[in-house]
């Protein structure tokens, strides 16, 4: 970086710092003019956190410049374009097109709460976005008001693609680091767990109701609240959203199984966004498989059952959201005990007054003048003393009684399937493109709970934490779950296979399924070099 008599800075002797545009946690970004093609441009200077070790901050900014090149291969007009990343003083200098414009957190300060159908039009462009994205294999992980941008030309545009968030180190990762604005957190973020496309679609849904409410649904006064309150607490009404409210209730769900999916919210916001009001049924639970957008990397690794911290600021959370579960089931096995044991109580108490000998007049005789006959003594009660024989067989009725008032045993089977499962090409590879695998899962009766999680083919754990999946009465019997394998690397070869395994109502395992992602070197379009030291050429 060098510096002109004028006082302006120059990055990579290419783009000159005209005047900053906004600031955050991860650095500034400034308005510039690439000396180049002259034209203005936006450059993002990335920051590392005080404090933080120097192989984290190069393990950082590594990371940083990887997933910036990821985001500059979405190509839609919802998704600010990346040109270059530039390092200088070994750290990545983003370099994007100049959106004139206001921010839509911006917009809400200024004008207050918008209209459903307002809301409705930017959501949809902002799915658009994501969609884009998710089709790519890019996961936003930071979807807030503060990074939609409304240009000038009405261009609804969303930023930080890859870019404001940094999320494990590996070449191959499936991390559970807490990292974002709590607000807008999924719950599964911030339980620690993996995200996945679903995360980004409860982000949007945080976004809608903020737009049309003028608050986030879970703030509170302090980060860790706000995370207890996203996990634990149920959705407050919106009460200013309208023929909104389905769609934001949909997008909303706890379970990222039971989200709205993303192509029946767009159906639905582009129809509010257009004066309509959406179907009956959009705020109904509708089967929706969960992605993860990656699995960590086969070799070499090590792996810990336990789930991974979460990021600075946030170890306390995972704690005390979990804690409340475990007391509620606490409460749950005590009274289960309780009940259970005034039935055996009351069954004991039936046996000894009641015995069920058999005899025509026994249930119409009082426990006292028949206890003789029970016992074979005679007593001198002229009673029939009672004989050493067979017990009576019990009747076809009783019998088929017996057969209803017992469930036959619960069963599970899962089988995996995969698809691409051999790639080779340049990474992170496409969405469509990367190696992809379902899980199917198939329960023996209804309702039931199945307690699962990813692992892979030398039984090393690759989900942070188990995963379930909900069979109601008078529901399906079959599910799936998907996950799509991606990595970040420039090189190499990376060969595994996975599995499944299911911990409750039963344990069982899946026949795992191999697979093997190489990633060859990419020169950018247009001749330019992607190279980690940068150049004055754009991407």
């Amino acid at each position: 970086m060098s510096e002109e008599p004028g006082g302006e800075r120059v990055v990579a002797g290419r783009y000159r710092l005209l005047s900053p545009l906004g600031e955050g946690g991860m650095g500034t970004v400034w308005r510039a003019r690439d000396e180049v093609l002259h034209r203005e441009v936006a450059v993002k200077e990335v920051r590392a956190p005080a404090g933080l070790p120097a192989s984290d901050v190069e393990r950082m900014y590594a990371r940083l410049e990887r997933e910036a090149w990821a985001a500059a291969r979405i190509a839609d007009r919802n998704v600010v374009t990346v040109y270059d990343v530039a390092m200088e003083d070994g750290r990545p200098w983003i370099v994007m097109e100049l959106v004139r414009g206001l921010s839509l957190a911006e917009v809400l300060d200024a004008e207050g709460p918008l209209s459903p159908r307002r809301a409705a039009h930017i959501g949809a462009e902002v799915l658009a976005a994501l969609r884009a994205a998710h089709g790519a294999g890019v996961l936003h992980r930071d979807v807030k008001p503060a990074n939609v941008l409304i240009a000038n030309d009405g261009r609804i545009v969303l930023t930080d693609f890859g870019i404001a968030m940094v999320e494990g180190s590996s070449a191959l990762t499936m991390t559970g680091e807490v990292v974002g604005s709590p607000e807008f957190l999924a719950p599964e973020r911030a339980l620690g767990r993996t995200p996945g496309p679903e995360s980004d679609l409860w982000s949007l849904g945080v976004l809608l109701y903020a737009a049309v409410e003028g608050h986030s649904p879970f703030r509170q006064d302090t980060p860790l609240s706000t995370l207890r309150a996203i996990v634990d607490e149920e959705l407050p009404p919106p009460r200013r959203a309208g023929p909104l409210a389905p769609v934001v209730e949909g997008l909303l769900r706890k379970d990222p199984a039971e989200r709205l999916s993303a192509e029946r919210a767009q159906q639905e916001l582009r129809l509010v966004g257009a004066g309509g009001a959406p179907r009956a049924d959009t705020a109904r639970s509708v089967p929706y498989a969960p992605t993860v957008a990656a699995l960590p990397q086969p070799y070499p690794r090590t792996y810990s059952p336990a789930p991974p911290a979460p990021a600075a600021g946030a170890p306390a959370a995972t704690t005390g959201v979990t804690r409340p579960g475990r007391d509620r089931r606490a409460a749950v096995a005590l009274v289960a005990g309780v009940v259970a044991l005034a039935l055996a109580l009351a069954g004991l108490a039936y046996a000894l007054l009641d015995g069920g000998d058999g005899e025509p007049g026994a249930k119409g005789t009082g426990g006292r003048a028949s206890s003789p006959a029970r016992t074979g003594d005679d007593g001198g009660g002229g009673g029939t003393p009672k004989t050493d024989g067979p017990a009576p067989s019990p009747t076809a009725s009783e019998e088929k009684e017996e057969e209803k008032s017992t469930p036959p045993p619960q069963t599970v089977s899962v089988t995996v399937t995969g698809a691409h499962t051999e790639y080779s090409g340049s990474c992170p590879p496409a969405h469509e493109e990367a190696p992809a695998f379902t899980a199917t899962f198939t329960v023996g009766r209804l309702p039931a709970e199945v307690s699962y999680r990813w692992v892979a083919e030398d039984g090393s754990v690759d989900d942070p934490g188990w995963r379930k999946l909900s069979f109601p009465e008078g529901g399906g019997r079959t599910k799936h779950d998907t996950v799509v394998v991606t990595t970040y690397s420039e090189t190499g070869v990376f060969e595994s296979g996975i599995g499944v395994e299911v911990r409750e109502p039963v344990r069982t395992t899946s026949e795992t399924v191999p697979f093997s992602v190489a990633c060859e070197p990419e020169t950018p379009s247009g001749g330019a070099s992607a190279s980690p030291s940068g150049s004055d050429d754009g991407y």
